[in-house]
């Protein structure tokens, strides 16, 4: 599958992360903002659940790093406590509280793991090309499970994630996808690792759901990639050259594009949105919704803020009861 570009040559892959499909899947405004606009808006404050489950996350890697006779929930607590999040709560006792509870989930968690079953990886990156796409992403804990891998996935929000979650994940099939060519070991499994209730959500991927997944991932690919090309050719020559840049494996860089010229387009200053003309605003429309509400760029989107409520910092926290419960 060979899509042709300018004077007949191959179209240059587009570099990606599951993470930058999802974003042009979920509101094709906030792409613009997150990875084009250059200088990028300002975002708004830090989210307390996001300081959570970063700390979770590092504690996790960083015990899987000790020596084997370190791999104790004792060390755990002690490795979430040292790495403490303080950002986005509300004042230093809720962030205690909920250093607290979170010190208690990965110790729990730890002590339902074999400090001896090494895994593959840790915070490990993966890649693997298309004719479409140069595709790359960390998992959090790559596993080998017999003659197979399998791909871990730790969760501390709200909901306890199901099979379905874990089915539907773009990102977990490409991590499969990536692991299986990498290591030229079968990788079909996935799991959610839900800390807060140490619930576990699996899906057995089998070829043509991977399959689906990667064609799903290529489609998305192809529609942003028209979109950053149109995006670059309306911001200049060094926008454009920039976008044209080789990867070492061939592909389009996908990163950042330099602001416009002063003349071609206003740049952003004090952290405002990069001015563009119409026709380049409607190829990356805002996609309102209560998703709105959690937006790092909300400061920017009038009809984001049009449909949602304001949040606070630390509104994205379980509450006591769902923590009880």
């Amino acid at each position: 599958m060979e899509q042709l570009g300018l004077d007949g040559m191959p179209r240059r892959l587009y570099t990606c992360t599951p993470s930058r499909l999802n974003t042009w899947l979920d509101c094709r405004r906030r792409y613009r903002f997150a990875y084009l606009d250059r200088p990028a808006p300002r975002k708004g404050p830090a989210w307390a659940h996001n300081s959570v489950g970063a700390s979770v996350h590092n504690a996790l890697a960083a015990w899987w790093r000790e020596p084997y006779e370190r791999r104790t929930p004792v060390v755990a607590a002690t490795l979430l406590t040292g790495g403490w999040l303080r950002d986005g709560f509300r004042d230093d006792e809720q962030s205690a509280a909920w250093r607290d509870r979170a010190r208690e989930m990965v110790s729990s968690y730890v002590a339902t793991l074999d400090p001896a079953d090494e895994p593959v990886g840790v915070e490990r990156t993966v890649a693997t090309r298309t004719p479409v796409l140069a595709l790359s992403g960390r998992i959090d804990r790559l596993d080998r499970r017999g003659d197979e891998l399998v791909v871990v996935d730790y969760k501390t929000g709200r909901r306890p994630p199901t099979p379905d979650d874990a089915r539907s994940s773009l990102a977990l099939a490409v991590y499969a996808i990536a692991s299986s060519r990498m290591m030229r070991r079968a990788c079909h499994r996935v799991e959610l690792h839900h800390l807060p209730t140490g619930s576990v959500a699996e899906w057995e991927h089998g070829a043509e759901s991977l399959a689906r997944h990667l064609r799903r991932a290529e489609d998305i690919g192809l529609e942003a990639a028209d979109a950053d090309d149109a995006y670059r050719e309306w911001a200049g020559p060094a926008a454009r050259a920039s976008g044209r840049t080789q990867s070492r494996t061939g592909g389009r860089t996908g990163g950042a594009v330099p602001a416009p010229r002063r003349g071609e387009g206003a740049s952003a200053e004090d952290g405002a949105a990069v001015a563009v003309p119409p026709e380049i605003d409607a190829l990356f429309p805002p996609e309102p919704g209560p998703i709105c509400s959690w937006c790092d760029f909300r400061a920017h989107c009038p009809e984001g803020r049009a449909v949602s409520p304001d949040r606070l910092p630390w509104d994205g926290l379980p509450t006591a009861e769902e923590v009880a419960g």
